[in-house]
């Protein structure tokens, strides 16, 4: 086990658990497309695994289809009027659904055979491949297994600790962006119904400068376009974002944009494999042939330079727009819609575009024909990820991207908008249905006419803000609705002392993860339903809803039996814990919410806008769209316009021997599951602690490839060190590193994130890159 990989106490007789193979790296040629008859082979490998033939494709044919469950992988939409009989998921999600569905199973006997020292040395990789968590478990204080405990003392004992706390703000309350409308929605009514809006959630990690960014200059905190926006648009900007990976269903969408004459360009320090070529694996034809190819103009820029190549861009249009007015900018629109607009032009005249170039290291002729494109078209959307979002300026990075747009015209109108291009499934519901530390007065005031109950009012802390007040002892309760807080968060170490401070620890969970063994006093482990699982309540079968990136809610029903009779449903959970937490003090009728999930439905529908008639609406094929008053043309900021932005330039100042490092995920991966050790498109096989260098760099260093290396990272005097990585040379800007999450997070000072959004700036690390001696 690496020195930086956590583990718990020391048991000297522990024995040692049959380990993963170690990581033999081998470094092949990077793909030359995406998709193809090798996804095919990938997801089927996997699906064969973990489920078996029949169990396998009849569960495939129910994702994402109209009377189907909802991928537990990413929150990319699908289409409005039909899916695909051949099937709506791509590798990564039959992965994800393999996963979850798996027959493999984590007993009371797995807990009673090998301790919590024993099961964290082990990688990320192998406890997930463990399988299903079957019953609660329980880790009493100074004990050193798990051991079975019925769902009646689990609860008594969590509301036994939650009233031991001098404060209902000495919880926290996390949430993963897997759960259900209904479930968050419940969840975050007992959190405040409890008295705390502590109610941080993953979306704090990621996309959190992306809501405010938008909400600041359009006056909503998502994104604007529709599935058919992209199919309609003239030029796509694809921006910090690896959907061949990420989100592959996109590659359909991006495809299908350019065989209607679209063009695309993408910005990534990395020439991603799914930037540049898809073959559609259902496509027979294409499957002879060499793909659609779909970038037009990559620009390869320098990690976190995004600001100064936008401000490039934009200089070229105001000169252009400047020698015919009013060919490439939208006047009308500026005049009629905007603000800030005179602030914005005269930022742009005082920047000097060969230091902008010189900032961004992008080849200036290719820099010159994205203008180009950009000059000429005005049904524009621009997308992006966390390539934009995590860096301390990652909030001004989305100002910038608007900045571009608003110049165009190209918001509020058919094939133009921004499109921020969520991870988790329902993250971007979760936060329309409360789930968010800092609740509008608004929603407050409804639920208290609701359902009776004075909510707090002040704010509640954030992710970051969570792990410092557990790290200073001022949480004793932290209860986690899915995820995997310890291996998505920054800071390991730093996080793993804060969540040992606590009395305890609660994980809601389908799945062994790194969270069950790094932990509180006493651990709590509840296993409950996946996604693509039977839920049936007192009243009859039930079925959740979920919000996809493009703001359309849907319904969501599984199929399969539950891989334990022993799970319960998160809204069960939710109710059976608030009801022990809550008792007499509390008039909602927990129990009935859970019994019949249309209850929950009505009091959405009675405290969230846009659910009007939701129950009747959620039933129709493919759902409703919640409204958005940018894809409207309607800004609803505090002017009732958008808003330009001035930007500052980010300044990276590296000293000799310094690099600026990125975390990126591998194509084995989502989010914190590991299905594997290859990153196919990269051309990385068995291995996962592998550091991306520039050739020159490698040179200039004395490295060679596969050379064992430590990483370090220095911030305010503390040093950090990832050790034992190897070194793969890589097609990256000089100067740039890249390495994968969460195996790098160690390296992220907590105290390094986006001003305006505390986003951890994960993506812009300054590091150091040593050999091992020896």
């Amino acid at each position: 086990m690496p020195k930086d990989q956590l583990s718990t106490t020391s048991t000297p007789q522990a024995r040692e658990l049959p380990p993963e193979q170690p990581e033999r790296l081998k470094i092949k040629a990077r793909a030359s497309l995406a998709g193809g008859l090798a996804a095919v082979k990938a997801a089927a490998n996997h699906v064969l695994r973990e489920m078996g033939v029949f169990r396998g494709s009849s569960t495939l044919m129910k994702v994402n289809q109209m009377q189907g469950f909802d991928c537990p992988g990413c929150a990319w939409p699908d289409p409005d009027d039909h899916r695909s009989g051949l099937g709506e998921y791509c590798e990564n999600g039959a992965k994800a659904i393999a996963e979850e569905a798996t027959l493999r199973r984590v007993t009371p006997d797995f807990f009673k055979r090998y301790s919590v020292e024993e099961l964290s040395r082990q990688t990320d990789h192998w406890l997930g491949r463990r399988g299903r968590l079957t019953h609660p478990m329980l880790l009493r204080k100074g004990a050193t297994h798990y051991e079975p405990v019925s769902w009646e003392e689990a609860f008594e004992l969590i509301a036994s600790e939650l009233h031991a706390l001098a404060s209902p703000d000495e919880a926290v309350f996390y949430t993963s962006g897997r759960t259900s409308n209904e479930a968050a929605f419940l969840y975050q009514l007992f959190v405040r119904h409890f008295g705390t809006n502590n109610l941080p959630d993953c979306s704090n990690m990621c996309h959190e400068s992306s809501g405010v960014g938008l909400s600041q200059t359009l006056g909503i905190g998502k994104g604007s376009v529709t599935l058919e926006d992209l199919h309609q648009a003239e030029v796509i900007v694809v921006a910090g974002q690896n959907p061949g990976t990420n989100h592959p269903r996109m590659l359909t969408a991006l495809q299908k944009c350019k065989r209607n004459g679209g063009k695309i360009i993408s910005i990534n320090p990395l020439p991603e494999t799914g930037l540049m070529r898809f073959q559609h694996p259902q496509h027979p034809t294409e499957l002879l042939g060499g793909g659609t190819a779909l970038t037009d103009v990559f620009l390869q820029l320098r990690i976190n330079s995004d600001v100064a190549l936008a401000k490039a861009l934009m200089l070229l249009m105001l000169q252009a727009e400047e020698e015919a007015p009013g060919s490439v900018f939208d006047l009308e629109f500026i005049r009629t819609h905007t603000q800030g607009y005179e602030a914005l032009i005269e930022d742009l005249r005082r920047q000097d575009f060969q230091q902008l170039l010189q900032a961004c290291g992008v080849q200036e002729a290719a820099l010159r024909q994205a203008a180009d494109l950009l000059i000429r078209h005005q049904k524009i959307i621009i997308c992006w990820a966390m390539g934009l979002t995590q860096h301390k300026n990652g909030v001004d990075n989305i100002r910038e991207m608007v900045n571009l747009l608003l110049l165009k015209g190209s918001i509020g109108k058919p094939g133009a908008g921004t499109c921020p291009v969520r991870g988790h499934s329902n993250v971007q519901g979760d936060r329309t249905m409360g789930i968010w530390e800092k609740p509008k007065p608004e929603f407050l005031d409804r639920l208290q006419q609701y359902f009776g109950f004075e909510p707090p009012r002040h704010h509640g802390m954030n992710t970051v803000e969570a792990i410092e007040a557990m790290h200073a002892g001022k949480v004793g309760v932290f209860f986690a609705m899915g995820g995997n807080f310890l291996s998505a968060t920054p800071d390991t170490s730093y996080t793993a002392r804060g969540l040992r401070n606590c009395r305890l620890t609660v994980q809601v969970s389908t799945k062994l993860n790194r969270s069950h063994l790094v932990h509180g006093q006493q651990a709590l482990i509840l296993p409950c339903l996946g996604r693509s699982e039977r839920d049936v309540q007192k009243s009859g079968p039930q079925f959740v809803s979920v919000e996809n990136s493009m703001g359309v809610v849907h319904a969501s029903r599984g199929h399969l039996k539950p891989a334990s009779r022993h799970l319960l449903s998160e809204p069960a959970i939710v109710a059976r814990l608030a009801a022990a937490t809550l008792g007499e003090h509390s008039k909602v009728d927990w129990a009935a919410l859970a019994d019949n999930y249309d209850r929950i439905r009505e009091a959405i529908e009675a405290c969230v806008p846009g659910f009007e008639d939701y129950n009747r609406r959620v039933r129709q094929p493919g759902g409703f769209y919640l409204p958005n008053g940018a894809r409207e043309g309607k800004f609803h900021t505090s002017t009732g316009k958008a808003h330009f932005s001035v930007v500052p330039l980010p300044r990276h100042s590296l000293q000799a021997g310094e690099y600026l490092m990125m975390t990126v995920r591998s194509h084995d991966q989502y989010n914190t599951t590991i299905y594997g050790l290859d990153d196919r498109y990269r051309g990385i096989f068995n291995a996962r602690r592998v550091v991306l260098m520039n050739e020159a760099d490698m040179q200039t260093a004395g490295l060679k490839s596969a050379q064992l290396v430590h990483l370090s990272s220095n911030y305010k005097g503390e040093l950090r060190q990832a050790r034992n990585f190897r070194v793969v040379p890589f097609d990256i800007p000089a100067g740039c590193v890249a390495t994968y999450f969460p195996e790098a997070n160690v390296l992220v000072p907590v105290y390094e994130k986006a001003e305006g959004s505390d986003t951890p700036a994960s993506k812009s690390i300054v590091v150091r890159i040593a050999p091992v001696e020896g």
